[in-house]
C-alpha cells in the first residue's frame, strides 16, 4: 500500500548523508513540525551511503548498520516514514527492514540486479533518472520492477548531464516521466550541483536557481518535491553548496503549495 495520497504535494526532505544523531534528531524535528504545519506529507530522507563521492577522502556516511540506526530513531520519535539510498544488492533486505522507501541512485538506476532486489521487497521504490538516460527510457527500470509484482513506484527527476560538469533541468522530462504512470518527483537541490568542483566549495552549487527551478516544476506537475535541507549547510559533510538551510525551507516552500493547488485546478 502506498505510504502517502500521492495525488497531494509531497515532500522528501532531510540532510544529504547521515550525520552526528544530533544534527538528524534536530532536523527531523523541524522537518515534522513543518508538514504539520504546512499540512504537507513528510518523508525524511538521509543517505547512510554516498558511493559516488567524487574524491576518497571525502566524507560518504556512517555506514549501513549506523546509518539504520539512526533512521529508525527518526521514525520510533517522530513518526515519520524514512527513505534512504542502496548501492548494492546485498544492501537491500537490512535496508528494507528499517526503509519506507528504498532510492535507486542516478547513476545505478539501470543495474537490474539492484533495482529488482529493492523491488522484491514489496516497499515503495523511488527511482531516480539517470544524467545519462532519455527520460522516456525511463521506462525500462520500471518494467523491471513491474515484472517483479512490485507498482510501488516513484520516480525522481535530477537534471541531465550536459556538456561539462553541468546539469540541465528539461521540463519536458516531467511529461515523459509522468507516461510511465507513477508519481514523479523533482529534485531541486541536487539539480543544482556542480560536477567536478568539491561541494564544499560554495560555487559548487548553484542556490540562486532554486525558487526558478521550483516553481517551475511544480507548475509543469510534478507530484512531490526533493529537497535536501541541513541546519547549517556550509558545515554539512556532502553537498554543503547545494542544500538549503533548513530554517529557510518554510519560506520556500509556501508559494509552491500555492502553485500546486493553482496546477490542480487547471490540470
Amino acid at each position: 500500500m502506498p505510504l502517502y495520497d500521492w495525488n497531494e504535494l509531497f515532500l522528501i526532505s532531510g540532510p544529504c548523508v547521515i550525520e552526528e544523531e544530533d544534527v538528524m534528531m534536530k532536523t527531523a524535528e523541524e522537518l515534522k513540525k513543518l508538514s504539520e504545519k504546512l499540512e504537507l506529507n513528510l518523508v525524511f530522507k538521509s543517505s547512510f551511503m554516498k558511493d559516488n563521492r567524487s574524491s576518497i577522502d571525502y566524507y560518504s556516511g556512517p555506514g549501513l548498520e549506523e546509518g539504520l540506526r539512526i533512521l529508525q530513531k527518526v521514525k520510533d520519535e517522530f513518526d515519520l516514514p524514512v527513505l534512504s539510498d542502496v548501492h548494492f544488492p546485498e544492501q537491500v533486505k537490512p535496508a528494507a527492514e528499517v526503509l519506507d522507501i528504498i532510492q535507486i541512485p542516478a547513476y545505478l538506476c539501470m543495474q537490474t540486479t539492484l533495482v529488482t532486489e529493492a523491488a522484491k521487497t514489496g516497499k515503495t521504490v523511488n527511482l531516480k533518472h539517470g544524467q545519462f538516460l532519455a527520460p522516456e527510457n525511463m521506462i525500462k527500470p520500471v518494467k523491471k520492477i513491474e515484472a517483479c509484482g512490485n507498482r510501488d513506484i516513484l520516480l525522481t527527476e535530477r537534471g541531465f548531464t550536459f556538456g561539462y560538469n553541468d546539469l540541465v533541468v528539461d521540463p519536458r522530462s516531467f511529461y515523459d516521466l509522468k507516461q510511465c504512470g507513477y508519481p514523479v518527483i523533482f529534485d531541486i537541490t541536487h539539480s543544482i550541483r556542480k560536477y567536478g568542483i568539491p561541494s564544499s566549495d560554495p560555487s559548487g552549487g548553484l542556490r540562486q536557481y532554486l525558487p526558478t527551478l521550483a516553481r517551475a516544476g511544480v507548475a509543469a506537475g510534478i507530484d512531490g518535491l526533493f529537497i535536501e535541507v541541513h541546519p547549517n549547510p556550509p558545515k554539512a559533510l556532502c553537498d554543503a553548496a547545494s542544500q538549503l538551510k533548513l530554517s529557510e525551507l518554510e519560506e520556500f516552500i509556501k508559494p509552491l503549495i500555492e502553485i500546486h493547488h493553482l496546477e490542480k485546478k487547471y490540470r
